[in-house]
C-alpha cells in the first residue's frame, strides 16, 4: 500500500496526457496538497484547477494567433499618439477594438491619409487588441497578398486560397494604393473582396481616396463594385495629418539647434564665465567667432 500514491499519481499523469490537460498535469500536486491542508471540498479543488487549465489554453491560443497574424512589432493602442490625429476618436477606436458586433456582421474599416500619418500603426494596434479579445487576424501588405493570389489563380487554386483566408475574422490589407493594375490580373483582389462581403471583415489602409482606385482594378466598373462592397458596412477614418516621420525629423533638427546642449567644452566654460558678469556684458565676454556660432545654431 505504501506505493499506492505513487502509482495513482503516475496513472493520473497518463490520463491527463490522454485528456490533453497539460496545465492540470503540472499544477494538481501543489493544489492537492493545499486542498488537503485547508480542507477544500472536492468541488472547489476541481474548479480551481479547471480555471487554471482554461487560462493556460487562452494564453496558448493568443500566442498561436499572434504568431500567425504577422503583425508589425511594437504597434499598440497604448503607443498610438491620438493627440497627433485629433480627427480619430479614441473612444470609438477602443469600442472597435472589442470587436463584438462589427466583426460578427462582417463589417469593414477603411483608413485613409497621407504616408506617415499612423494608418498602419492604428490598424496593427486594433488587430493586436482583437487577438487579445479572442479574434483571429491576419496583417499583410496588399501587394504581397495579391501576388500570392495571382500564383493561386495560375495554379487553379484561387477559390481554395480565398477559402483558407476565411479562418481569419479580420483581414488587414496594408497600403492598398500601392497595388497597380499593371501587375498582372489584380482582379484577384476584387474576387477576395467579393468573397468576404458581409461574411468576413476587411480593414484597408490607403493613401489615395476612392477616386484614385481606378489605378488598382482593371476597369472602372470593377472599381465601383469593389468600393460599393467595402463601404456598405464600413467605418471610415480620414487621417489627414502631417507625416509622423517628418514631424520626428523636424523635432530632431530643432533639438540639434539648441546651443546649451551642444556647445563645445570650451564654449561652455566661456559661457559660465560670462554669466558671472552683468547681463549686458555676457555676450561681450564671448569671442566674436563663438558668439556668431551660437546665434547661427539658434536660428537653425
Amino acid at each position: 500500500m505504501r506505493n499506492a500514491p505513487a502509482i495513482d499519481a503516475a496513472t493520473l499523469s497518463t490520463l491527463l496526457n490522454e485528456l490533453r490537460l497539460p496545465a492540470i498535469k503540472v499544477l494538481w500536486p501543489d493544489f492537492a496538497e493545499r486542498a488537503d491542508k485547508e480542507g477544500w471540498p472536492a468541488a472547489r479543488f476541481l474548479s480551481v484547477i479547471a480555471e487554471h487549465e482554461l487560462a493556460e489554453r487562452d494564453r496558448r491560443r493568443i500566442e498561436r494567433h499572434l504568431a500567425e497574424a504577422r503583425l508589425p512589432p511594437g504597434k499598440t493602442l497604448e503607443s498610438f499618439d491620438f493627440d497627433a490625429v485629433p480627427m480619430v476618436s479614441k473612444a470609438q477606436v477602443m469600442a472597435i477594438a472589442a470587436g463584438d458586433s462589427w466583426l460578427a456582421k462582417g463589417a469593414n474599416i477603411l483608413l485613409f491619409g497621407p504616408p506617415g500619418g499612423g494608418k498602419s500603426h492604428l490598424a496593427a494596434a486594433i488587430g493586436l487588441a482583437l487577438i487579445e479579445n479572442g479574434w483571429r487576424v491576419l496583417f499583410m501588405r496588399t501587394t504581397e497578398l495579391v501576388q500570392k493570389l495571382q500564383v493561386a489563380r495560375r495554379e487553379l487554386q484561387l477559390e481554395s486560397a480565398i477559402a483558407k483566408l476565411d479562418k481569419f475574422d479580420l483581414l488587414i490589407l496594408d497600403d492598398l494604393a500601392y497595388v497597380t493594375k499593371d501587375q498582372a490580373e489584380t482582379s484577384v483582389l476584387f474576387e477576395l473582396i467579393s468573397a468576404r462581403y458581409e461574411r468576413r471583415s476587411i480593414m484597408i489602409t490607403a493613401n489615395q481616396p476612392f477616386g484614385e482606385w481606378n489605378r488598382v482594378f482593371p476597369d472602372p466598373a470593377m472599381t465601383l463594385a469593389a468600393v460599393d462592397r467595402l463601404v456598405h458596412h464600413a467605418t471610415i477614418f480620414e487621417m489627414n495629418v502631417e507625416s509622423y516621420r517628418r514631424r520626428s525629423a523636424m523635432e530632431a533638427k530643432r533639438q540639434r539647434g539648441r546651443p546649451a546642449s551642444f556647445a563645445t567644452m570650451r564654449n561652455a566654460a566661456e559661457i559660465d564665465a560670462a554669466r558671472q558678469s552683468e547681463p549686458n556684458e555676457a555676450l561681450a565676454a564671448l569671442p566674436r567667432r563663438n558668439c556668431s556660432r551660437i546665434f547661427n545654431r539658434c536660428l537653425t
